[in-house]
């Protein structure tokens, strides 16, 4: 019955597409473009320092569904497929009772514009609209999705308010417990139109005076002519989560149901090298993370590093589920209540498609590694790892938060250096099991 208190809540978690974590006001954005979210965090939990496994759609979407490493599911890049015999999130909860649905950008079903069949739907079997890779079947203001049947489900509106409105169709006709995924193309670009586009008239309200991010100002790439849209998009979806929230609490169960919204990756318009996404930069893989509802509200804000390989096994957390031995993650509950340290953590980064590296976040240090070539950080598409890879990035986020000053091969940072790649090793031994080389930054290996 609607509104009935359970021992097991319901669960929504909401998955952007490359936005940055930035673009919220919780996390300090001077751009009025998340009122719903704001109020969330409030009264919820912030991840402030929250670190993607991976800065690319594909692979950040198979970690979120697994709780492992895109490397360990073999989805370490665009566009694979992720194996149908692997355990999900919907596998997880339906096992112990809920009902599970999923509307939006799947990503992971290797079917590109084809409807996605059963077995490569990761269990989620009560509700599904969604398409492999929406860019494909649809643009910002029309196209169509698939449903149970592999049907289109065709739509004539903006895209993200249509995606909404099938989350609230959801919502509506799941049978609690349930556990949803809404996965939003937007913000990303529509790759094939080249640009950013928000909804009509949502732009203009940013193309006079845009907020410029720090790490943006004084360099190349196409952050200026499409910031605006950017923002404008931003905000919609914000708006959306406001309807997501009412459908809530119009079945009465708003207080049942935990809720949780993060993103795959950020946003470098072009500045790091070239790319949106695809390299350790916290533009790339800083992201939102924000829960709130059972367990989280009234509780206490994550201050400490935490990879958003962390989410999985907490969402089981807060439904009372026990975590899977396979997910590398560990649930943040306890840091949440109190009984475990808020402080001394760091992140795992594993990098393709536009090289092969590895990086490793902590509070004051990003230590980025890359292999040297052919597939190294000209191109990463062709290995899923290297035996050797050579020092690439260090930054002092303390002193350097935009990253402008790349402290790599100096002297007198080498001991810093040396500790960090010792953290990466540990990292890469326990994740991938292998056991590269990892070479000092020399003079004659390209910085940039």
């Amino acid at each position: 019955m609607a509104g009935e208190t359970r021992d097991r809540p319901n669960v929504l978690a909401i998955v952007t597409d490359q936005q940055r974590w930035d673009t919220v006001g919780a996390y300090g954005c001077p751009v009025k473009t998340t009122a719903n979210l704001d109020q969330i965090a409030r009264r919820g939990t912030v991840i402030e320092q929250a670190v993607t496994p991976q800065p690319s759609c594909g692979p950040f979407r198979a970690a979120f569904q697994t709780g492992q490493y895109p490397s360990e599911v073999d989805v370490w890049r665009d566009p694979m497929a992720l194996p149908k015999d692997e355990p999900t999130l919907a596998h997880y909860f339906k096992e112990e009772g809920y009902d599970v649905g999923f509307v939006g950008n799947w990503h992971i079903g290797g079917t590109f514009d084809a409807p996605v069949p059963q077995e490569r739907r990761g269990g989620y079997e009560d509700f599904w609209i969604a398409a492999d890779v929406p860019e494909f079947t649809s643009h910002p203001d029309e196209g169509h999705l698939f449903d149970t049947n592999g049907e289109r489900v065709e739509f004539d509106q903006y895209r993200v308010d249509a995606f909404t409105e099938y989350a609230a169709k959801a919502i509506e006709s799941l049978s609690e417990p349930f556990c949803l995924v809404v996965s939003y193309l937007e913000p990303h670009n529509q790759n094939d139109m080249w640009t950013f586009v928000a909804p009509d008239g949502y732009a203009e309200r940013y193309s006079k005076t845009p907020y410029i991010p720090p790490d943006l100002q004084n360099r190349p790439g196409d952050w200026y002519e499409e910031l605006p849209d950017y923002y404008g998009i931003v905000e919609r979806i914000d708006e959306c989560v406001g309807k997501l929230v009412e459908s809530l609490e119009e079945r009465g169960i708003q207080e049942e149901t935990v809720f949780a919204y993060t993103s795959d990756h950020g946003c470098h318009f072009r500045t790091r090298p070239g790319e949106y996404k695809r390299t350790p930069h916290e533009s790339a893989v800083r992201v939102p993370a924000i829960l709130s509802g059972p367990g989280f509200d009234e509780g206490r804000n994550i201050n400490r590093v935490t990879s958003t390989i962390d989410l999985p096994p907490t969402l089981l957390d807060a439904a009372g589920l026990d975590i899977p031995d396979e997910m590398h993650g560990e649930s943040i509950m306890p840091v949440v209540s109190g009984d475990a340290p808020n402080y001394d953590s760091d992140a795992f980064i594993q990098i393709s498609e536009s090289q092969v590296g590895r990086a490793v976040r902590t509070d004051r240090w990003k230590y980025a590694v890359a292999a040297p070539s052919p597939t190294g950080w000209h191109g990463g598409s062709a290995e899923k790892s290297s035996e050797v890879y050579i020092e690439r990035y260090l930054y002092d986020l303390s002193r350097d938060p935009e990253e402008q000053v790349n402290l790599v091969g100096r002297p007198d940072y080498r001991n810093v250096a040396d500790e960090l790649r010792e953290r990466l090793l540990s990292y890469i031994r326990t994740v991938e099991e292998e056991d590269p080389e990892i070479e000092p930054h020399e003079n004659g290996y390209e910085k940039f």
